[in-house]
């Protein structure tokens, strides 16, 4: 958004920043603090939270902070804020709870870690940034319910692709233009991939290797996808997405022929992504458009004739772009992304492997399972196991390879907060009715 640059500036001249805390101090934790400290006037990070301290004291240091002060008391915390200290703590709560703090950035990847500190944040009334697509596919739309109840921001982040696709979908709206589909641009697309075979690349960019594998894998992008279809009301052609691959370097706008026709322009269309296009990692939408003047003005301006036309964003830049998410969230009370109400798509666990019955499923990105999108009514009908409830269950019985869990494959582990706002999403939505294509609405 062009005016945040102006919003912020204008803080800053007023030496009242907005102030925001991290919850993560791994890779993408480390761009993001850069970011802030070096290269937002009028925003201020004012507290790192990690599982390690240590881990937290290098992130601010690779920023140029080297004076934060450990904390571990609300109290603490909000006296350094006033004496515009930066901290570090191991204790994420404190973050979510301590006055001071307007908005609360999570990157960590854990779905309940994150699913804990997203509550928590906004039962103390902050905005949550959520650089974790797994909690946001997963229990999005009831954090979302929550949100709103407390009169706060629950979204996704600029330069994630996600993010990025909403803005350009919005901007395709805008024009009068018809999205029918959202589209994300891969370069890798291997459902079997793990951590010992991403090791070596894990290593030379400096990341988590269970990550990178959740790349590869293709749960991460389903997770973007999912919680794109959340926002926009769209759904996927057929589970797992269509997917196509190009020949490294083709033009997105030449992929636009292998997805059916048909199937985009019904309902309210399609999420979906492409393997090898350029340019990469970018992303795309590809719209309609129904009066055959425009459709002449379009053509014109290199769009080609239609029936599709095809725009796109050349990059995603990720730990850049995040601040913008705060200040929008902050200064203008408008997300980057955020679901739209139900949820549309979900994100259903898959055996990578052949599973034994007594086993304990490993996480996303791990060696066990991988996601794929599915539109909610059928996950519904057929009692699909999400992809981020599936670590830690017990399985009851033997998976063949491929097989996508259900519910009655596995015994959940006790005490997860996850679980319960799973059963609310499922209830406050009353799934069971969307199944059977009946909504009924419930309050929590």
């Amino acid at each position: 958004m062009v005016i945040v640059d102006t919003a912020l500036a204008k803080r800053h001249a007023e030496n009242n920043p907005v102030r925001v805390a991290m919850v993560g101090a791994g890779f993408m934790a480390k761009g993001i603090a850069l970011q802030i400290c070096n290269y937002v006037p009028g925003m201020k990070l004012v507290a790192i939270s990690n599982r390690s301290v240590e881990k937290a004291k290098l992130c601010y240091a690779g920023a140029g902070v080297t004076d934060a002060v450990e904390v571990s008391s609300v109290t603490d915390l909000e006296d350094n804020i006033s004496k515009d200290k930066y901290s570090i703590t191991d204790n994420a709560m404190l973050l979510c709870e301590a006055d001071g703090i307007d908005a609360v950035i999570e990157v960590t990847g854990a779905v309940e870690f994150g699913t804990n500190v997203a509550m928590r944040a906004i039962e103390n009334g902050k905005h949550i940034i959520m650089m974790n697509a797994e909690v946001d596919g997963t229990v999005g739309p009831i954090l979302k319910v929550y949100a709103d109840k407390a009169g706060v921001i629950f979204t996704n982040a600029d330069g994630d692709q996600p993010g990025v696709i909403m803005n350009l979908y919005r901007f395709v709206k805008s024009l009068g233009v018809k999205p029918v589909l959202c589209g994300n641009i891969k370069g890798l697309h291997d459902p079997y991939r793990n951590p010992t075979t991403q090791e070596g690349f894990a290593k030379r960019w400096g990341q988590n290797p269970s990550m990178v594998t959740s790349f590869a894998d293709g749960s991460k992008i389903s997770f973007e996808q999912a919680i794109v279809a959340n926002g926009t009301g769209m759904r996927v052609g057929k589970r797992g997405m269509y997917g196509p691959t190009v020949p490294t370097g083709i033009s997105i706008k030449e992929v636009m022929g292998l997805y059916p026709l048909e199937a985009l322009l019904e309902g309210q269309g399609i999420v979906d992504y492409v393997v090898g296009a350029d340019p990469g990692p970018g992303v795309f939408v590809l719209g309609t458009h129904d009066h055959p003047v425009q459709q002449h003005y379009l053509n014109l301006y290199k769009l080609g004739e239609g029936p599709l036309y095809c725009f796109y964003t050349p990059y995603h830049l990720c730990h850049f772009e995040v601040p913008i998410t705060v200040a929008r969230a902050v200064l203008f009370n408008d997300a980057a992304l955020t679901p739209l109400g139900k949820p549309y798509v979900e994100v259903v666990a898959t055996a990578k492997i052949d599973l034994k019955e007594g086993q304990v499923l490993d996480g996303i990105g791990h060696y066990m399972t991988y996601g794929q999108c599915e539109n909610a009514e059928v996950c519904a009908v057929e009692n699909l196991l999400p992809i981020g409830i599936a670590e830690g269950c017990t399985l009851k019985r033997n998976i063949p390879k491929d097989q996508v869990l259900t519910y009655e494959d596995i015994i959940l582990p006790e005490g997860r907060l996850v679980d319960e706002l799973r059963k609310e999403q499922n209830t406050y939505f009353n799934m069971s009715a969307v199944a059977d294509k009946k909504v009924v609405a419930v309050s929590i």
